[in-house]
Parts: C-alpha cells; sequence; structure tokens
C-alpha cells in the first residue's frame, strides 16, 4: 500500500465503514477537525507521522492543541 492509500484507508475510508463520514474521515467544512501537520512529505516518507518531532501543528475538533507554525 502506498502511504496516500495508507492515510485514506485510515481516515476516510475507515470513517466509511464506520458509517461517521457525514462528520468525520476528511477535511470538509461542517465536519469535526482533528488532523495533524507535520515539516515533512508524508507522501515521501511515511513514518514521519509517527515522529512527534515533526508535528508542527495538531487540530482537534477544530481548536489548536499544538502550534509551532506562529514561531
Amino acid at each position: 500500500m502506498d502511504p496516500l492509500a495508507a492515510i485514506t484507508a485510515g481516515t476516510l475510508t475507515a470513517a466509511r465503514l464506520l458509517g461517521v463520514d457525514d462528520r468525520l474521515g476528511s477535511l470538509e467544512a461542517g465536519k469535526t477537525a482533528d488532523f495533524v501537520a507535520v515539516d515533512q512529505d508524508p507522501l515521501r516518507d511515511i513514518g514521519s507521522l509517527g515522529r512527534p518531532e515533526n508535528v508542527v501543528l495538531v487540530a482537534q475538533a477544530g481548536a489548536l492543541r499544538k502550534d509551532l507554525t506562529r514561531l
């Protein structure tokens, strides 16, 4: 499985299987926003998503929990 397929499987596909894709699984207006942003390209290195030192932003239910982008 390539990195994009793995990310999609863990987000949108999982939400569809659970029947909650109307509010979860993708970043769209009106949906609950839980996401992380990393300072590397996860499509080149999927492991970058699992290394805390690479995480620059975390949003949970639309609220920022970590934001290193403003430093």
